[in-house]
C-alpha cells in the first residue's frame, strides 16, 4: 500500500495533534468526524503503524506520530514559503538567486558582469558569498546555492560545468626586492618572507595557506587589508610580499613600484567554472545569470 500523502492528510493530522483530538482536530479541518477518523486509519494503516494513541481524554502522538508532526510543520512552512514566492512572481517582484564563488571571482571578474545584469533585470535579487572552490561545489549539490564559481582543479562532481574566467596567481613583490628580476618564483621560496594579505576569512588566503602547510610551512603575515589595492601598496614599500590575482596585480602594478612574477606551481594557473545542479530544473532568471556570465564584455 503507498504511504504517500494528501497535504490535507497531513493538515488534518497537525490539526489533530495540536488540539489534542480527532474530533477538534476534525472540527478545524472542517471535516465530519468518521472521515477525519478514516483517513487517520487509512494513514496508519499505509505506515503500518498507529501514529495515535487513542484514550478517554484525547489522544497522543506515538513515535511514529511525533515524526509524521515534525516533517508535516516543515512542509507546511515549505508551502507558505511557496505560496509567497510565487504570490511575489504573480505581483511581478522579485526573484533571488544564491552564488557563491571564490575571492578572485568575487574581486576581479563579478562586479562589473553583475551591476550589468542586475540593471538589465530589476526584479531579481542575487544574494553573492565568498567560499573555499570545494565549499562551492557542496553548497551547490545540496540546493543551498543556485549558481557556484569555482577553480577548475576543484573536482565538481556530478554539476554541470561550463567555462567563465581564466584566473592565474601571480607573487607582487617592491622592485626593490631581491627576487623582483626573476620571471618565475615558486610558491615555496616566498615562504620564508614576511606577507601582506586579505582580511577576514577569505577564500584565497585559506587556499594559500592550505599550500604552505602541504609544503612544511606557515605564512607569516604583517598585516592584512580588506583590497587588493592596499595590499599592492603594502607590497610597494616593503611591508612585505603577496599572491594575488593576476588582473588585480598587472592592474596596480601600472602605477606603483611592484612587479607581478608568475608562480611556476601548477595550482597557480586556473581556470574558472560555473557550476549549476542541472541547466534545466533552473528558474528562468537564474538561467539568464548564467547566460550573462558566460558572456564576455
Amino acid at each position: 500500500m503507498s504511504n504517500r500523502f494528501e497535504l490535507s492528510d497531513l493538515r488534518l493530522f497537525l490539526h489533530i495533534v495540536e488540539s489534542g483530538s480527532i474530533t477538534a482536530g476534525a472540527a478545524r479541518a472542517h471535516m465530519a468526524l468518521a472521515s477525519a477518523s478514516a483517513r487517520i486509519r487509512n494513514m496508519e494503516d499505509a505506515l503500518g503503524t498507529a501514529l495515535l494513541e487513542r484514550g478517554r481524554r484525547g489522544v497522543q502522538t506515538t513515535d511514529a506520530g511525533r515524526a509524521l508532526a515534525h516533517h508535516a510543520r516543515m512542509m507546511a512552512q515549505q508551502m507558505e514559503q511557496l505560496r509567497d514566492e510565487l504570490g511575489q512572481y504573480a505581483q511581478g517582484l522579485k526573484g533571488h538567486i544564491r552564488l557563491l564563488c571564490n575571492t578572485s571571482a568575487m574581486t576581479e571578474f563579478l562586479p562589473e558582469v553583475l551591476a550589468r545584469f542586475l540593471a538589465r533585470h530589476p526584479h531579481t535579487d542575487i544574494e553573492l558569498e565568498e567560499k573555499l572552490s570545494y565549499e562551492v561545489v557542496q553548497a551547490v549539490v545540496d540546493g543551498v546555492a543556485d549558481v557556484g564559481i569555482i577553480a577548475d582543479s576543484t573536482d565538481s562532481g556530478p554539476l554541470q560545468t561550463y567555462p567563465f574566467r581564466q584566473d592565474h596567481l601571480v607573487a607582487v613583490l617592491s622592485k626593490k626586492h631581491p627576487l623582483a628580476r626573476r620571471k618565475s618564483l615558486d610558491f615555496a621560496e616566498l615562504l620564508g618572507e614576511d606577507f601582506v594579505g586579505l582580511s577576514g576569512d577569505s577564500a584565497l588566503q585559506r587556499h594559500l595557506s592550505g599550500h604552505a602547510t602541504r609544503a612544511g610551512k606557515r605564512l607569516q603575515y604583517r598585516v592584512r587589508l580588506r583590497s587588493f589595492e592596499g595590499i599592492c601598496r603594502m607590497v610597494e614599500h616593503q611591508v612585505g610580499v603577496a599572491v594575488i590575482p593576476q588582473t588585480a596585480a598587472t592592474t596596480n602594478a601600472a602605477h606603483m613600484e611592484i612587479r607581478a612574477i608568475p608562480l611556476a606551481d601548477g595550482w597557480s594557473r586556473r581556470h574558472l567554472l560555473i557550476c549549476v545542479r542541472g541547466l534545466e530544473g533552473l528558474p528562468g532568471h537564474t538561467r539568464e545569470l548564467i547566460h550573462a556570465l558566460q558572456s564576455h564584455p
